[in-house]
């Protein structure tokens, strides 16, 4: 049996610090903005708790590709990942490689000339950063994979850049880190609820007993609308499914991440590939998805015929028909009774993924299947993550919805975090994350969401 390349409800608990009666920051959720958020609090001399309902990085952030990439990102995204890049650079460093971080470079392929005039434009959008990407013809597309492949795309844009880590060893790794630097972390121990006094936070209630402390950091992923709702905050978040194959070894043809709109792929440390869909993915109805119908209109209808419907989501799961909306500090909530969201792969898309690489790389044909999972996907209706504190609740910090792309920029985003839970200014604009568009008739704008 080989070690499975995600974390699920099944991996031992590795962090079980005792809970403190108060603490500066509490930290809800150790997905990888959690995670760094606690690492850079703990080193500027904070007091951090980090609270995980489940087990650390149990849901996207080891299910997802493993890209750091810069290239493609909204405009507003592009200062925090560029750090982000750096930073997993120096973690890497400093953790004897166990990231797994290597720069490999991201590219865009395509067979469309309308995708090329969108290449082009990224291209503008990094000169004025100080990124480096450039276009790719036809034979430089080709060229990618070793002269393997049949040679469909008329070209592209690559950022040589950009980089791939092992999302299931690398943020434990930083966890690790994180409880050196004197954050406390505790698995297996859901928050409950916010315990308020004239209004104002004055400790988290979680199943193990509560913690008094000044300010909360909520970065629950999937799960951080509910938590949210619980206390009377609307915030427009909903889930896709996704599925990812890990293949078997096979001869390192491609050392790059490489997308063409359809088939995704990155080499792993294993010496396999990741490979997943650019193009389908799956979304389970519930209330919150009807309520935010409206919002997500837009979306919709550019992803419509690429989504595959289902009526209703596993039991427990955040948008589930049955599940509450509302619990007392007393009551076993929903995030202890579903500790790590295990949606299974869809069969289909994972057929879908094996056809797609058969076709593409003709010489080497259908890989193996070492493994298959999914997982859920925060998103928001502009495809651009909240980092704000929220209103009406002073104290409380929310970082949800990075929309798929949360690995990568994690590191940005948890520093950003850092310095606003210690009141130093923002290095970079955060207006366009603020929580406040969703209410204030702003019109939103679509990011890029790939």
């Amino acid at each position: 049996m080989t070690d499975p390349a995600r974390i699920s409800i099944d991996t031992p608990i590795n962090c079980a610090d005792p809970l403190p009666e108060a603490v500066d920051t509490v930290i809800i959720g150790a997905g990888v903005i959690g995670v760094f958020t606690a690492l850079y609090l703990a080193e500027a001399g904070q007091s951090v708790l980090l609270c995980e309902k489940g087990r650390v990085a149990g849901e996207q952030s080891s299910r997802n590709w493993g890209w750091i990439r810069q290239q493609g990102r909204d405009e507003a995204e592009l200062p925090l990942m560029i750090d982000a890049l750096r930073l997993w650079k120096e973690v890497d460093a400093r953790l004897g490689g166990a990231c797994g971080v290597k720069t490999v470079g991201v590219s865009y392929l395509t067979t469309r000339e309308d995708e090329m005039a969108r290449f082009e434009a990224w291209i503008e959008t990094a000169r004025r950063h100080g990124v480096q990407s450039h276009m790719l013809d036809a034979g430089a597309a080709a060229a990618l994979f070793s002269g393997r492949s049949d040679g469909r795309w008329i070209g592209g844009v690559t950022t040589p850049s950009d980089a791939r880590g092992e999302p299931w060893t690398a943020v434990p790794a930083v966890a690790r880190l994180a409880r050196d630097a004197g954050a406390r972390i505790i698995e297996n121990c859901a928050v409950r609820r916010l315990e308020l006094e004239a209004g104002r936070l004055r400790a988290v209630r979680t199943e193990l007993g509560s913690v008094a402390c000044d300010q909360v950091v909520l970065a629950g992923g999937a799960w951080s609308s509910l938590f949210l709702r619980g206390h009377g905050l609307d915030l427009p978040q909903l889930a896709v499914r996704a599925s990812v194959v890990q293949t078997h070894p096979m001869a390192g043809f491609a050392p790059g991440n490489a997308v063409d709109g359809e088939l995704a792929m990155r080499r792993r440390e294993d010496g396999g590939y990741s490979l997943a869909l650019g193009d389908r993915h799956g979304f389970f109805l519930g209330p919150d998805a009807l309520r935010h119908l409206h919002r997500y209109m837009p979306l919709i209808r550019d992803s419509f015929a690429h989504t595959d419907l289902e009526m209703g989501a596993p039991a427990g799961f955040p948008d589930g028909w049955r599940t509450p909306r509302g619990w007392s500090a007393e009551e076993v909530t929903p995030f202890e009774r579903v500790r790590v969201l295990e949606p299974e792969p869809v069969g289909d898309h994972v057929g879908l993924m094996l056809s797609r690489f058969a076709e593409r790389f003709p010489a080497l044909g259908t890989p193996v299947i070492r493994d298959s999972w999914a997982g859920m996907i925060d998103t928001m209706p502009d495809v651009v993550p909240v980092i704000d504190r929220a209103p009406g609740l002073p104290g409380l910090i929310v970082a949800t919805g990075m929309s798929g792309h949360g690995f990568g920029i994690g590191p940005g985003v948890g520093r950003a975090l850092a310095r606003m839970v210690t009141g130093q200014g923002p290095e970079h604009g955060l207006a366009r994350f603020r929580y406040a568009r969703f209410t204030d008739g702003t019109r939103l704008q679509r990011g890029p969401s790939l």
